[in-house]
């Protein structure tokens, strides 16, 4: 594609009203994304309402295979159903499309990208590219930066998922639950299996007959594509605990000989792109997800050996899930690939 810097862009977001859908309008304002005409997509429950972008009131239109034409960019934060129905009709009108659902994230004719860690996944005539599961980016961008200190050869990973990883509706449900317990007053109704506030429970998605869940089945699945490591062991668990927004993971990392030194995996943390260490042992300060809400950088600390394993290491992380974990990995895969990064 030869797209420049002066060039703007007929911009669709569908799913527009979600928690992630808000990300992208945030950030298309504070990256100066260059939008000509900016298309807000969503279900038939949304039509007429409007949404802030630059000080305008943009309305919301239904999401139909019609929405597309003219379009130069499609980002899809919808759902995988509403993924596969629409996006071969947004790539048959010609747009690029960035889709954060699940739908397309295994196939292999399709890049499946985290712009730190593999940026080459696509070439002049990609349209489609699909955003990871967002336990895998966090993953993948914290650890990137150790490949180059050695062969991995096992994760194992621990993961603590707060409600925006279940959308704004998860949030809602969670700041409702906490108030009425804290009042004294009648719980909210739920879909959930377990109350949410003050209680943590494993991730709330299927589970397959080898005992793991589908989140932890994507995050193996995905960050085995996105590291181009098909044969890389990982293990994972999946838990949701009563945090709004953020994502945190414990990993341990086993090498293929003695693991590097603390030292020096400080060192390659604190110079790898999309990631800031916080790692203030004399303070006890590590990452936390209050940190991490709110802002684009991995936050990675807790960087020890593993006294167990002479070939391992262990650490732990935080990232925003609405952000790096969504909206922002997926703006900027479009700024990659328009040639506009910045």
């Amino acid at each position: 594609m030869g797209y420049t810097e002066c060039v703007s862009f007929n911009v669709a977001v569908v799913g527009a009203t979600g928690a992630v859908g808000n990300e992208f309008l945030k950030l298309f304002s504070e990256r100066g994304f260059p939008i000509n005409e900016l298309r807000l997509l969503a279900s038939a429950n949304s039509i007429g309402k409007t949404l802030a972008f630059k000080g305008q009131s943009v309305v919301v239109s239904e999401a139909t295979k019609d929405s597309f034409s003219g379009v130069d960019v499609a980002f899809f934060s919808a759902g995988a159903t509403r993924s596969r129905e629409l996006i071969p009709s947004a790539l048959n009108a010609g747009a690029l499309v960035v889709d954060n659902s699940s739908a397309f994230r295994m196939d292999p004719d399709v890049p499946l990208l985290v712009p730190e860690v593999n940026p080459g996944d696509f070439n002049s005539n990609t349209r489609l590219i699909s955003v990871p599961n967002c336990t895998a980016i966090l993953l993948c961008v914290a650890i990137n930066s150790l490949r180059s200190l050695g062969t991995m050869n096992r994760l194992i990973v621990s993961t603590y998922q707060s409600a925006s990883g279940g959308g704004a509706a998860m949030m809602h449900h969670l700041e409702a639950e906490t108030r009425a317990l804290v009042n004294g007053t009648e719980l909210p109704t739920t879909k959930l299996n377990h109350r949410y506030a003050f209680n943590l429970f494993s991730h709330n998605t299927p589970i397959g007959e080898d005992g793991y869940n589908e989140e932890e089945s994507k995050v193996i699945e995905e960050t085995r594509k996105i590291l181009g490591m098909p044969d890389l062991k990982i293990n994972v668990t999946c838990v949701r605990v009563p945090v709004l927004r953020a994502h945190t993971e414990t990993v341990t990392i086993e090498f293929d000989g003695a693991a590097p030194s603390v030292e020096v995996v400080r060192e390659a943390i604190a110079n790898a792109p999309g990631v800031r260490l916080v790692d203030d042992r004399a303070s006890n300060r590590f990452p936390t997800p209050l940190d991490a809400s709110g802002q684009g950088d991995v936050l990675v600390g807790r960087v020890r050996q593993d006294l167990s394993n002479p070939n391992a290491l262990c650490l732990m992380l935080s990232g925003d899930q609405l952000l790096k974990g969504a909206a922002l990995n997926a703006v900027q895969i479009a700024e990659l690939v328009l040639g506009i990064a910045k």
